[in-house]
């Protein structure tokens, strides 16, 4: 019986001076799980579309009232940094220059999901929920759907939509806003 190697955790302060420092790739793409270090799967061409589609409406239609980035890492605690595929951020006239955007910022979380709904679903989701991120919205491409979860807490979501081409949607920020599903999943 091999003996059991133990694995070095990470802080987020560690894992993003590494990403400062250029330690990691610039192509790479990592997350911080729980103190781990995670590679994310490749984007495929409709995972990109999507992302770039979500990026345009919600530019467009919360310019000046928002600020959305797109796959960029957010910190939701002293070990998670996660890079979800488009975040709604309040707004700042830095564009956090000068902070490190974090779960409170967050005023809604996208995720494409095209091959990493369970990872999506079960073991993020739960941290931003446990994170108190306000919405947090999985477009599942295969299945042509859009989970959505609203009214976090430390147990989970107390939400949870599906929604379908020819439904619509408002983030819980901006009720004023309306999204068709297929708008965003294309």
């Amino acid at each position: 019986m091999r003996p059991e190697v133990p694995k070095k955790q990470f802080t987020a302060d560690e894992f993003l001076r590494m990403g400062e420092a250029g330690i990691f790739e610039p192509e790479a793409r990592l997350e911080l799980i729980e103190g781990e270090i995670l590679e994310m799967s490749p984007i495929g061409k409709w995972h990109a579309a999507c992302v770039n589609r979500a990026a345009e409406r919600f530019i467009t239609k919360l310019a000046g009232r928002a600020t959305v980035s797109i796959q960029n890492s957010m910190r939701l605690s002293d070990t998670t940094v996660p890079q979800p595929d488009v975040a709604v951020l309040k707004r700042r006239d830095d564009f956090y220059k000068k902070k490190q955007v974090s779960w409170e910022d967050a005023l809604l979380v996208i995720e494409v999901s095209d091959t990493t709904l369970r990872h999506d679903r079960n073991r993020k989701l739960p941290l931003y929920a446990k994170a108190q991120v306000l919405e947090v919205w999985i477009e599942v491409l295969k299945r042509h759907l859009m989970y959505i979860y609203r009214d976090s807490g430390p147990q989970g979501y107390r939400t949870a939509l599906i929604l379908r081409p020819g439904d619509k949607i408002s983030p819980v920020a901006f009720p004023d806003v309306i999204f068709k599903v297929e708008d965003l999943l294309g």
